[in-house]
């Protein structure tokens, strides 16, 4: 059994995490530290305990790990205070500002023998398991080309805000999902083009990016705005063979933004409409084209993965490697704007 506990009652605690991990009998949640119970907004867990006293959770023998899911900008400080109480550490993401603050947890961690890492939960997104899928099959041949997008119409995000700081910047809050998938499956790029945009003029919020990292042909695209009215496919491969498009999202942030939670059996399952096209020439020269049913994607993996290495001594999936260079990139391209 690994008993946990959590630093932050928010938003990220409660539906992101929460949900997943209480359907998990090896992993049971102990306590909840919340800096201000009079904010408090969300319906309390029954056997959980709640506390404003943070070093009741720091303290607790019992908590093997703490899991930080506050603002981005206090990740760090809640990172290093948990791995000085000898606790291993689960980072909501991004995983902290600067590529040196991440270099020196992972040197702590790794002196203390802990475990430190970010909850790249969206590797376990449907979508992206189902492009896994489709390039191990081996239909669309050599690869070439492949366009990620992560779209919103939300203007009023960047409208009301007046000022730019690089942590709240579009490509460090929503750039760390689709460049940990990239990283995760392709390693580390020979080079990369960025394109990072302040739509709204100098000063203000970074709310667009278009990212080019090249694998020797292959040319890998990771694109995302705050003004799509319309978005574009979630993925685009293109191969020498063939081709496949996945229109549609991971469902599961939708799901659990209406509350429909991950103990329902369809949770986050794509219908048939959802499903990806497949279309490819084979060895005969005739063409095919199919719908591909989708990849079931379950967030809660990042935490069965983590208690394989905690409890059983197996490697993070996660690697500090892979978080620093996911960091290096983001510096970069953010140092484009001003």
């Amino acid at each position: 059994m690994l008993t946990i506990g959590y630093i932050g009652n928010g938003k990220a605690a409660n539906r992101y995490h929460l949900p997943f991990v209480l359907q998990r009998n090896h992993i049971n949640v102990k306590t909840i530290y919340q800096r201000n119970p009079a904010h408090e907004k969300w319906e309390r867990i029954p056997d959980v305990i709640y506390t404003s006293n943070l070093d009741e959770l720091l303290n607790d023998k019992e908590i093997q790990l703490i899991v930080v899911c506050t603002r981005h900008d206090s990740h760090y400080e809640y990172a290093k205070m948990v791995l000085e109480h000898n606790k291993h550490c689960l980072v909501e993401k991004p995983f902290v500002e600067t590529s040196e603050q991440a270099k020196e947890l992972f040197a702590l961690a790794e002196e203390r023998g802990l475990k430190v890492q970010a909850f790249q939960n969206r590797r376990f997104d449907s979508d992206f398991l189902t492009v896994q899928k489709i390039i191990q099959e081996g239909k669309l041949g050599d690869l070439l080309e492949l366009e990620m997008h992560y779209d919103y119409y939300r203007p009023e995000v960047p409208e009301n805000v007046h000022d730019f700081h690089p942590s709240r910047s579009y490509l460090y809050g929503h750039g760390c999902h689709t460049l940990d998938q990239v990283i995760s499956y392709f390693g580390k790029p020979d080079s990369i083009h960025y394109d990072v945009r302040q739509l709204l003029g100098p000063g203000r919020m970074n709310d667009y990016f278009d990212l080019d990292l090249y694998y020797g042909i292959l040319k890998v695209s990771v694109k995302s705005s705050y003004f799509r009215i319309k978005e574009r496919p979630s993925f685009i491969i293109h191969g020498k063979r063939g081709s496949f498009v996945k229109e549609t999202k991971d469902r599961q942030e939708e799901h659990l933004k209406y509350f429909y939670m991950p103990h329902n059996n369809d949770f986050g399952v794509d219908t048939v409409q959802h499903y990806g096209v497949l279309t490819y020439i084979d060895e005969e020269g005739t063409i095919h084209e199919e719908k591909v049913k989708s990849e079931n994607g379950d967030y809660g993996r990042v935490y069965d993965d983590l208690y394989e290495a905690i409890i059983n001594g197996g490697n993070k999936t996660i690697t500090d490697e892979q978080t620093l260079l996911q960091m290096e990139i983001l510096e970069t391209g953010i140092r484009t704007l001003k």
